[in-house]
């Protein structure tokens, strides 16, 4: 297992039993310029990665990332480290690329069904899984954008104050400045202060963007 990676560099998680497996992936990534790490089983992943997402410690991942994921492995299966992701809302984030034997094929199937990005059997084309890989760090990093912007809506909606947060339920709710002050006992050019505030603190230029940016985050 290598150490982490810098934040901000795609990185591939590879969890097989098989030495040889793992080291055939790794270089086989290095020759697309993409950085991986091995384990040996799933239970060394689910450890690493409950360290990582310890409390007091940044939202991982950090960077894009997707997990190639042995199906069938001693101890803990692919199978069931991908349910412990699936329960931890982290497939959307870390997108998982089965590898399958031809008897787990149905398995596989289903597993796409509930929210694995791929599976892929073995023996596989190179040229393929690569390629899936990269689709899937794509989709981990249109992930990440999602997770960082309504992080970012939150925490300049933790900085509006009180009364500002009253003028924008009303102005969401599409009342015009006169009713907006007669409803909070304040005068038109009070709303218009705090409406104008508003928009420079939730970084928007009108009620429709503010209205759209809340609900892309489940506020609107």
């Amino acid at each position: 297992m290598s150490s982490s990676p810098a934040a901000g560099i795609p990185v591939v998680y590879l969890v097989d039993d098989e030495d040889v497996v793992r080291d055939a992936l790794a270089w086989l990534l290095r020759s697309r310029r993409l950085l991986s790490e091995g384990y040996a089983s799933a239970e060394a992943f689910a450890a690493w990665l409950a360290e990582q997402r310890a409390p007091g410690r940044a939202a991982w991942p950090m960077a894009p990332a997707c997990l190639v994921l042995d199906m069938r492995m001693p101890g803990m299966s692919g199978l069931a480290l991908f349910e412990r992701l699936a329960d931890e809302g982290l497939l959307p984030l870390l997108p998982v690329i089965f590898l399958t034997g031809h008897g787990d094929v149905p398995t596989a199937v289903a597993t796409v069904k509930r929210g694995a990005f791929d599976f892929v059997e073995k023996p596989f084309s190179n040229n393929t899984l690569v390629d899936r890989i990269e689709q899937a760090l794509a989709a981990s990093a249109a992930a990440l954008a999602a997770r960082d912007s309504a992080g970012g809506v939150r925490t300049r909606l933790a900085e509006l104050t009180e009364r500002e947060r009253e003028v924008m339920r009303l102005v969401i709710e599409g009342k015009p400045n006169k009713l907006i002050a007669d409803a909070l006992d304040i005068s038109v050019r009070t709303v218009e202060v705090h409406r104008a505030r508003v928009f420079d603190k939730m970084q928007v230029k009108s009620a429709v963007e503010l209205a759209n940016v809340l609900a892309a985050m489940g506020k609107g």
